[in-house]
């Protein structure tokens, strides 16, 4: 059996290939090489695919004894990734960079790469577990809950569930690095990376403007009753639930609520108003590949970090869902996305959606 292994530099994807290597694999290593240093500015230090990363992930490789190989996917992920980022921003919506990067990249192009390689199988160092029950392939939560990223890999389908293997599943981290100390890994102790690869400095309007090469419109924050209360940067530099960096003065802590991109206006509102029950989900995935056909009870998470929550989900069509809390959540944020779960089983995931598409979508 032949493997191309995903290895970014990190601790994690390196143990993966080892474990693999062990177990009689022919290993290929590889790392993706997903944006210039122009995209994402000069601090690169905290994120994966830097320079170092790649040079850390050719080490372990070749102290494995595998073949190792870049591949240039810089324009695919501009396209596919960073320019949906801008786009989602511009239009007041707040997007998830890693699950398109999961969706378009590891399982999409790097999965055409190794099918020309002649390898059966894609191996990454998600915490995540893959399992067949009944003829199918389920997706469920890794073993340490703690590092858990089965929510951002809610897209896989059958096809790739059946040639992508997580040898990290079953492990807590500190096995992790415990074991890479024991191989003599560069990368044992490396810390895990942080923020979204291209915005290393977690300031997104930056990035932004770098690419658009334009200053965002500016605009009004308005209150909930409709009073202006001052001028913001432009929509670009707000999420839902946002409280810092407002520059507006209050007797009362404000948090941005609703985002109105036709008119550029910023609502801002109490942390009550920013809780709601009901969320609208489509470019909606059931990792079984089929939808199911009346309501049902389930857990949901709104967010990567999140517990879920307690939830009934009622199939629109085959991609989309109803999705109704027990309990009020904070923050239904258009643009991220909503995985359900059975237990520790991922039943499947996809975006919430902003009001007005709501509206649309039920007419």
């Amino acid at each position: 059996m032949k493997a191309l292994i995903a290895m970014s530099g990190g601790v994690d994807s390196s143990l993966a290939a080892k474990l693999m290597v062990d177990r009689g694999f022919e290993c290929i290593g590889c790392t993706m090489k997903l944006y210039e240093n122009e995209d994402a500015g000069p601090e690169c230090s905290r994120t994966c695919c830097s320079l170092d990363d790649v040079e850390d992930a050719r080490s372990v490789a070749y102290k494995l004894g595998m073949p190792f190989y870049v591949f240039n996917f810089t324009q695919e992920f501009r396209d596919t990734v960073i320019g949906k980022f801008i786009e989602s921003y511009e239009k007041g919506i707040t997007p998830n960079p890693c699950i398109d990067c999961n969706r378009y990249m590891k399982f999409d192009k790097l999965y055409e790469r190794a099918k020309a390689l002649g390898c059966d199988d894609i191996v990454t160092g998600h915490y995540a577990r893959i399992e067949k029950k009944d003829g199918k392939y389920v997706l469920k939560k890794a073993l340490d809950e703690t590092k858990d990223q089965s929510y951002v890999l809610y897209s896989l389908t059958q096809e790739q569930l059946a040639h992508t293997q997580f040898p990290l599943g079953n492990l807590k981290k500190t096995e992790v690095r415990a074991i890479a100390e024991q191989s003599g890994f560069v990368n044992a102790d490396k810390p895990d990376s942080q923020d979204i690869c291209f915005v290393p400095d977690g300031d997104y309007a930056r990035v932004i403007k770098l690419h658009t090469g334009k200053e965002p419109v500016q605009g009004n924050f308005v209150d909930t009753k409709g009073n202006v209360l001052g001028r913001h940067k432009g929509i670009i530099h707000y999420t839902l639930g946002q409280r810092k960096g407002l520059g507006v003065s209050s007797t009362e802590p404000l948090y941005v609520c609703k985002i109105c991109p036709q008119s550029g206006d910023v609502i801002l509102g109490s942390n009550e108003e920013l809780f709601g029950k009901e969320a609208e989900v489509t470019d909606f995935h059931w990792i079984s590949g089929l939808a199911p056909k009346e309501a049902f009870r389930c857990k949901a998470k709104i967010r990567y970090r999140q517990p879920e929550q307690w939830a009934t989900v009622i199939p629109i069509d085959e991609d989309a869902v109803h999705i109704t809390f027990d309990e009020p959540q904070r923050a239904i944020t258009p643009g991220q996305a909503a995985v359900l779960y059975d237990g520790d089983t991922v039943l499947g995931g996809g975006t919430i959606q902003c009001e007005t598409e709501r509206e649309e979508y039920r007419k």
